[in-house]
């Protein structure tokens, strides 16, 4: 079973040093908490937004308006193939940005990737498309959604960092858990926008130049969220981890590679950690995207209905979000995330298989349950990836763990589901294929350690 990272870890403190009491400066800090964890969510929600614009127009029109016509299952294929491209780059992300978040800090990291997703995601909306551009415009998309993917490599870690590294003692998974709700806040975001134009535009309209519509308001709210990202500290943990290190004699050269020494020091947490977490990214991706498409494709389902259905479940995931964070907080995180583990591989096959009733409220009733199960496995990761690692580590250990997660049980999810589908026309190979890899965090989440009481500031 893996220890907890010392407290006198070589990476967070020299030889003979040991963890010094809150400085008023970090005490100053905390109570700046609720203004960071704000500031976190605010950017979580619009990286977020730009990759659920996409992931629904993947869904809805990408496909034909960027690849040749032909085959429709051939055409969505294209389509989930360059959603999934986004997350092969994203390793490199974590590399990129977990070494400037964990050499440089945490505001500066996230600054940079909130600006590269919104210049990506502006992009997008302004591409020719295959009719225009021919070849040109899927490589330009890929182009586009690769630095999307590198943007993402950052993202996640840094914000719940800044979040939890500020939080006071007794409440880091309820500050870290704040911008945990990003991803279903920028879905909704998304749905916001996409379905008045979808309604206003028509079908047609839509898919001819309408779509475009949600990937240029990107412009608006990456401005915003740079303005409100800006305004916020830098971590307290980071400082004083950085301070002692410049205290300490010269560190050895692997030190200035945090990635290097994540896989040398920390193999195992780091494998357990991804392995907890990718049920959760497989119920996430396929509901909000890969059934998006599935649904009106493949069983008639009006897409209004779909888009509704997984609407609904986001906010109800959301709500309990921060509840879930707070009750970890008290008993421990690994009692949480081990409920919504069993009720995720419980319900996984229910869920998918309402689609086949084509029935509104069944399927939202279905998607409401499913996705505020997963609010209990992802509630409190927010908080627990991070303690797996210590504070000169936990950028890139956080940020790969969860990254490496979402490529495998998510990025690839929906390119698996179709291949899936076309072999097995059945909406319960959605619930056993996302079950299986919910069983497979299930037995993680059993090997590793409670994290609750870990030190932080080590």
């Amino acid at each position: 079973m893996p220890e907890s990272p010392s407290k006198t870890d070589p990476e967070t403190a020299g030889p003979g040093a040991v963890a010094s009491p809150p400085s008023a400066e970090k005490t100053a800090a905390r109570t700046e908490a609720p203004r960071v964890a704000a500031a976190s969510l605010v950017g979580t929600t619009i990286e977020y937004y730009d990759f659920a614009v996409y992931g629904t127009a993947s869904a809805l029109v990408l496909g034909p308006a960027f690849f040749p016509p032909g085959n429709p299952t051939v055409s969505s294929l294209a389509a989930f193939l360059t959603f999934a491209a986004a997350f092969l780059s994203r390793p490199l992300g974590v590399i990129l940005f977990g070494t400037i978040g964990d050499r440089l800090g945490r505001r500066q990291a996230l600054v940079a990737s909130l600006l590269l997703m919104g210049v990506a995601t502006v992009g997008v909306g302004l591409l020719p498309t295959y009719e225009t551009a021919g070849l040109l415009a899927p490589v330009l998309l890929v182009t586009l959604r690769l630095l999307q993917g590198l943007s993402m490599g950052g993202e996640w870690g840094g914000a719940v960092l800044l979040a939890a590294e500020h939080a006071p003692p007794g409440r880091r998974a309820l500050y870290a858990s704040v911008p945990q709700a990003g991803p279903s806040l920028g879905f909704l975001l998304s749905s916001a926008v996409i379905l008045p134009t979808l309604h206003i535009a028509g079908r047609d309209g839509f898919a001819e130049w309408a779509w475009r519509i949600p990937f240029l308001l990107s412009t608006v709210l990456v401005v915003i969220g740079l303005w409100v990202r800006t305004a916020v500290s830098e971590s307290p943990v980071f400082r004083d981890a950085a301070h002692r290190t410049a205290q300490a004699p010269a560190p050895a050269p692997e030190s200035r590679f945090p990635l290097a020494t994540l896989l040398k020091r920390y193999p195992g947490r780091l494998l357990l950690g991804t392995g907890a977490a990718i049920g959760g990214s497989a119920v996430y991706y396929l509901t909000i995207v890969y059934s998006l498409s599935y649904g009106p494709k493949q069983l008639g389902i009006p897409q209004n209905t779909m888009l509704t259905a997984a609407s609904i479940g986001a906010a109800a995931g959301i709500a309990i979000t921060l509840p879930v964070a707070r009750l970890s907080d008290r008993i421990g995180r690994r009692p949480v995330m081990l409920t919504g583990a069993v009720g995720c591989v419980l319900w996984a096959v229910p869920m998918y298989a309402s689609l086949s009733s084509r029935d509104a409220w069944l399927i939202t009733g279905a998607y409401t349950v499913g996705l505020m199960l997963l609010a209990l496995m992802f509630s409190p990761v927010a908080a627990f990836l991070p303690e797996l690692f210590p504070a000169r580590l936990r950028y890139t250990g956080a940020s790969a763990a969860f990254i490496l997660a979402n490529t495998l049980g998510g990025g690839f999810a929906p390119l698996v589901a179709t291949w899936l589908n076309s072999r097995w026309d059945s909406p319960l190979v959605l619930g056993f294929y996302t079950g299986g890899l919910c069983l497979l965090s299930l037995l993680c989440l059993l090997a590793l350690p409670e994290t609750r009481d870990h030190e932080f500031d080590t």
